[in-house]
């Protein structure tokens, strides 16, 4: 719509936000109408209209099976759309239009902000399957009729109030009548049904909507007060009531046709399923939260163990084999830190990365610098835990093996992401040191080394990716990690 209106119209930012907000809204006007809708504009030069939105309704037939956004219609060829934009008033066609032999009924609505008529919803009814009107359609026509003629007068939409249509409660999920002293007219079976989960025992017909909503909801004080006037229809708002182990959603539309508050609608809808399963999620998040905290701690108690040991051990091979072991743990440690403190089960790996070069780069022997470069990304649990224990191999190993004691150097952790989307993203990452190098006829797929072997196991066997490990120039070693971003199935 936004392209649409800025290339073929003269209106402004402010006008198009208004159309912004009545399509957010117009939905409702749809499924009432049992209508499709159509939102023509004026174009720059006045001889055409373009249109730029459309709906169809939940609760009927549509009258038109083809996308009609876009279209060009000369001024003079739809005489309704004159007569509504010129005069300012709902234009209502006698005898129906045929289109592939399907008769529809076409009436124009203009569309009003601040006394100038911005465009033209063209409303179109299929006739096919009329019948007489039940009660419950008589409401919905009636009530969309309140509401057109407030858009012609620029009453509706209610500015600044922005609506997600995704959350908030439909025509078919419950429709409540009230008049202008806020007592119910009509009830539809759902919104009776709404009702009745909250406690409700009577008909809701010829009751006062607030002081019935609020009985049926715990008491809260000053707050029930401001629930009697939402639930009445008297402003533009929406809530929730839990009551009796159920919960409803309610959303009130003030209806003001001539100026003249006559009444109300309210919307509403059995959302008690959805807010128990809300709780199950919320409620099963913190409780793998909390797994992840407690074996963060275990973690950290068996390498508080092991390095206690390490002090009492005469051998410096069994001291070292044991310090290397408090790294590894301490790597899977950092991950299950990160993921305490997520929502779900990915993590931003460039800060787990960060920590590792830092806990792996108090070995150093010597003044040796580490970096990283570019970017891990996000990553699943699946991925970030072997991968934080192949970085920490790879960097230890780098710094024990590349610079002799008392040498300087640097050693940069690069990684880059590739792959549009995330089933087929890719990670290579690249470890390079300008240290002493690889001895002669070194093959790192052959290496008894454990820490190489616990490299090639993760990486291959794990992630499914590659490793290799080869001579970097002008001197130094790269190593070249290949793995898949997500977890392999």
């Amino acid at each position: 719509m936004n392209d649409l209106v800025r290339q073929h119209t003269a209106l402004s930012e402010t006008d198009l936000e208004w159309l912004h907000l009545l399509v957010s809204e117009w939905q409702l006007l749809s499924d009432l109408s049992f209508a499709d809708l159509v939102l023509w504009v004026p174009t720059l030069d006045g001889t055409r209209y373009v249109s730029v939105a459309q709906m169809r309704p939940n609760t009927g037939p549509t009258s038109y099976q083809d996308d009609m956004v876009g279209h060009l219609v000369p001024r003079g060829r739809r005489p309704l759309l004159d007569a509504a934009l010129d005069e300012g008033r709902i234009v209502r066609e006698g005898d129906p239009e045929w289109r592939e032999e399907v008769p529809v009924r076409v009436e124009s609505i203009p569309v009003r902000r601040e006394g100038r008529v911005l465009g033209v919803i063209a409303r179109n009814t299929n006739l096919l399957t009329v019948r007489t009107p039940s009660r419950l359609e008589l409401t919905y026509l009636q009530s969309a009729s309140d509401l057109a003629q407030m858009i012609a007068a620029g009453a509706f939409p209610f500015p600044g109030q922005q609506v997600d249509m995704d959350a908030s409660p439909r025509v078919g999920d419950g429709l409540i009548r009230l008049d202008a002293d806020g007592v119910v007219t009509y009830a539809s079976p759902n919104a009776l049904s709404a009702y009745h989960r909250l406690g409700l025992a009577a008909d809701l017909v010829g009751q006062d909507l607030g002081d019935t909503t609020a009985e049926l909801a715990p008491s809260r004080g000053p707050v029930d007060e401001a629930l009697v006037k939402l639930a009445s229809g008297w402003a533009p708002r929406e809530t929730e009531v839990e009551g009796n182990g159920g919960v409803i959603q309610l959303r009130a539309i003030p209806l003001k046709p001539k100026g003249t508050r006559i009444g109300s609608l309210v919307l509403c809808r059995d959302v008690t399923e959805l807010r128990r399963r809300e709780r199950e999620l919320i409620t099963k998040d913190a409780t793998i939260r909390e797994i992840h905290h407690r074996v963060k701690n275990n973690l950290q108690t068996v390498a508080a163990l092991l390095r206690l040991q390490g002090r009492r051990m005469d051998s410096p091979q069994a001291r070292e084999a044991l310090n290397e072991a408090v790294r590894r743990v301490g790597s899977i440690a950092i991950v299950h830190e990160t993921l305490s403190q997520n929502l779900d089960e990915r993590v931003e790996f460039d800060e787990i990365a960060d920590r590792v070069i830092a806990m792996v780069a108090e070995i150093s022997p010597g003044k040796v610098e580490c970096r990283r470069l570019g970017r891990f990304g996000i990553l699943d649990a699946e991925v970030a835990t072997p991968l934080s224990m192949v970085l920490t191999e790879i960097l230890q190993n780098a710094l024990e093996h590349a610079f002799t004691h008392g040498e300087g150097g640097t050693v940069e952790v690069s990684a880059s992401r590739s792959g549009t989307g995330r089933a087929d993203s890719r990670l290579l990452i690249t470890v390079v040191d300008d240290g002493s190098g690889l001895p002669e006829g070194f093959d790192p797929q052959r290496a008894g080394n454990l820490g190489l072997q616990i490299v090639r196991t993760l990486v291959e066997g794990e992630l499914g990716g590659t490793f290799d490990m080869v001579r970097a120039e002008p001197r130094g070693t790269r190593v070249v990690l290949d793995v898949p971003a997500s977890p392999q199935k």
